[in-house]
């Protein structure tokens, strides 16, 4: 999400682990023009034994660093600091909104608040997340920021610019959260907003046509945004040498066949071929109502139809997937430490070893309004590329308990109602509809009947759940307030 966040200021980012190399470090910095660090936050304790320490040499290079939650604490300890966890403390893990007072005048914070107290004192509208807490401030380091319950909340030392945070600039819930972070990295670090997906866009043609040479490549259509934007991409570099394999498992959205096919082999002469595997991935299916599990068989089964799919493709040697930035981070427990996985993903570390394609994932350092900005840079309609979501597994995640295939087709309709109404429904101030005011909207299948009334007779029908979400980033999100005419 920080990273995002630097995304969005137009200043490109990567994500490294805490225990990367510190030659890489190194490197990054003083021969790639690395401008600046940022120290994230984890859900480890500074104060546990073999806690995540960032590599000294962040330290030592010269370039601003910005701790953020776990990133101050660890800054604080290695820099002669001290933190202690709530339990000690006698207080209970802080978690919610604040409101954090500005202390010193600091060149990150100065004339940035939301509001200010009858004393002159500029307030901010922050989030915070935490159990530990800084309790002494290393030396030469400043207080920048206090909250009621959390007197060393921001810390600074100008001279070697080094700043910190325990709230979480980076999540919109800190009002002035994008502000504080274009400030880092545009006037702290230096940093030029050049970060344009047209030169994105060169660049990435130029190393999948280095990366794949002659070879063929089969990726995985699903008819959602991220494999289409994959797909055109790949297809401007190589052209003819993709093939997209369409695999209706009978959890698509209503028609979405049909009009996977019109769009990509009709309209944009992409080769593709449909497999129809409804009987397939429904008898495997069959008996299963765990969430995790029904992803890991779908997955497993989408990775054995492309083996047999790949295998009539003569010199298919890649896989191209429409893995994304928030993919990898979801699944982050899985390969790297200090961090908590969420859930499995589709696109993420379900490709068997015997599998022989090497894989191609040219979103993967995207996010998705990033990757809606690529689709339409390529060309691709605007009304595909701002789409709603849609998961891998489709709506095999969004019935409940066992899917069967007349779950599956009643949840079809039944979401096509509730996003066709959501389209036809125009709000009164913005004038846009309510399906481009909500960033993902869908239906779920409860497996449980209730007793209704439908005119004059009594049913006793099966519960479909609306659900509706607005956000920013795809990483945290809000509930959206539907007009109850709408519902």
């Amino acid at each position: 999400m920080i990273a995002r966040r630097v995304r969005d200021a137009r200043v490109y980012s990567e994500i490294h682990p805490y225990d990367c190399d510190p030659e890489f470090i190194r490197k990054f910095i003083q021969e790639q023009g690395g401008k600046g660090i940022i120290l994230s936050g984890g859900p480890s304790s500074v104060t546990e034994e073999g806690s995540p320490r960032a590599p000294q040499i962040v330290f030592e290079l010269g370039v601003p660093v910005l701790g953020i939650c776990y990133g101050m604490q660890t800054m604080a300890t290695q820099l002669g600091g001290a933190v202690a966890s709530a339990e000690s403390l006698g207080k209970a893990r802080e978690f919610g909104y604040s409101e954090v007072r500005a202390h010193g005048h600091t060149d990150l914070l100065k004339g940035i608040q939301d509001f200010s107290t009858s004393e002159g004192h500029g307030i901010l509208k922050v989030w915070m997340s935490h159990g530990d807490s800084v309790t002494n401030l290393p030396p030469e380091f400043k207080l920048m920021a206090s909250t009621e319950s959390c007197p060393i909340a921001g810390m600074a030392d100008e001279v070697r610019r080094f700043y910190a945070f325990q709230f979480h600039p980076e999540v919109t819930h800190t009002l002035q959260g994008e502000e504080i972070l274009g400030r880092f990295v545009h006037q702290i670090c230096g940093c030029k907003p050049d970060w344009v997906m047209g030169d994105y866009i060169a660049e990435a043609v130029d190393h999948i046509r280095k990366q794949v040479g002659d070879e063929e490549v089969i990726l995985g259509l699903s008819g959602g945004v991220d494999s289409s934007v994959a797909a055109a991409l790949i297809h401007r570099a190589i052209g003819e040498q993709l093939t997209c394999v369409f695999v209706d498992h009978g959890l698509l959205r209503l028609h979405e066949g049909d009009m996977v096919m019109e769009m990509f082999a009709r309209n944009l002469g992409v080769k593709v071929i449909r497999v129809d595997a409804k009987d397939q991935f429904m008898s495997k299916l069959a008996g299963v109502a765990d969430p995790e599990a029904k992803r890991k068989i779908i997955g497993k089964e989408f990775v054995e139809i492309f083996q047999t799919e790949s295998g009539k493709i003569q010199n298919a040697k890649w896989l191209a997937q429409g893995t994304i930035y928030p993919d990898v981070i979801e699944s982050a427990g899985k390969g790297k430490k200090g961090a908590h996985t969420i859930k499995s993903h589709h696109n993420v570390g379900g490709l068997p070893e015997d599998m022989h394609l090497k894989l191609l994932e040219p979103l993967r350092e995207l996010f998705k309004d990033e990757v809606r900005e690529l689709g339409v840079a390529l060309g691709l309609p605007r009304e595909m590329v701002y789409r709603h979501p849609f998961p891998g597994p489709g709506l095999g995640v969004r019935i409940l308990g066992e899917v069967k295939a007349e779950f599956a087709s009643l949840l079809q309709r039944a979401d096509a109602i509730f996003i066709e109404e959501l389209r036809n429904t125009i709000d009164e101030v913005s004038q846009k509809s309510w399906y481009d005011l909500t960033s993902q909207a869908f239906a779920v299948f409860l497996p449980v009947k209730s007793v209704g009334v439908m005119g004059d007779g009594r049913t006793y029908e099966y519960v479909v759940a609306l659900r509706a979400v607005q956000t920013q980033d795809f990483m945290t999100a809000h509930w959206a307030h539907l007009p109850h005419d709408l519902l």
